[in-house]
């Protein structure tokens, strides 16, 4: 599989690594020097591959799902803080026919955890007398907070409780990757935590919804590719 790299930094180059590692080839590598590249120019560029992925900076996806759109590549969209143009960019991969799986977090851990949570919140449902909460910590270099993951933990949170589930987010030094998902009680806490020991498993999890993506069109979360490749192993 030939695929096209967007974005060229710590996650770009863990990709090239585990592409490799697999087998296949990378392709174009397109970083911010590129950002002055002509709609045009970025597709001629991304014509002749089968995939691409997209670990950039959150005001490049719009124009990247574009390009890619343009030129005929299933991109997998690794990026945070584009979530004002989700709707319009998502649109934009429908009408042309385009392929896109997207996701807050591509960690196979993380969305087997969405599942523990979402379970965990059903549970919770009916016992008001525990107060839901979450927490999310990363290193200083993390620009988006609270986290795309912290935002779909809340999302998926707020769904089966019916109430407004508050965030806390902090920035500091080397923290990895943590999220603490709570129920507090007069009497007791019960707490969920997935802490990410490195970004491999983003990158593993992407190069799978790369795999997964190409000869298909339409617009997935990565959750539901873990959803069906979960399915065709029962």
């Amino acid at each position: 599989m030939k695929i096209a790299l967007i974005g060229n930094g710590a996650m770009g180059k863990l990709v090239t690594a585990e592409a490799r590692k697999a087998g296949d080839e990378i392709g174009v590598i397109i970083t911010s020097t590129d950002a002055r590249l002509s709609l045009d120019d970025a597709v001629q560029k991304l014509a002749g591959h089968d995939v691409a992925v997209d670990f950039s900076v959150g005001e490049a996806v719009p124009r990247n799902i574009e390009a890619c759109v343009h030129a005929r590549v299933p991109l997998i969209e690794g990026t945070t803080g584009w979530a004002k143009h989700e709707t319009e960019s998502k649109s934009i991969v429908l009408r042309q026919g385009g392929a896109l799986v997207y996701g807050a977090n591509f960690s196979i851990g993380v969305n087997v955890f969405y599942r523990i949570v979402k379970d965990a919140a059903s549970l919770f449902s009916g016992l008001k007398s525990y107060a839901p909460f979450i927490e999310e910590s990363h290193h200083s270099r993390k620009r988006d907070a609270p986290s795309g993951t912290a935002l779909k933990l809340q999302a998926l949170m707020e769904e089966e409780l019916k109430l407004d589930v508050p965030t806390s987010s902090t920035r500091a030094g080397y923290i990895p990757g943590t999220h603490r998902v709570g129920f507090d009680s007069e009497a007791d806490q019960i707490l969920l935590t997935h802490t990410a020991r490195s970004r491999q498993g983003f990158a593993a999890g992407a190069l799978m919804a790369a795999h997964w993506i190409v000869g298909k069109s339409g617009v997935y979360e990565f959750s539901e590719v873990i959803d069906v490749l979960m399915s065709d192993k029962l």
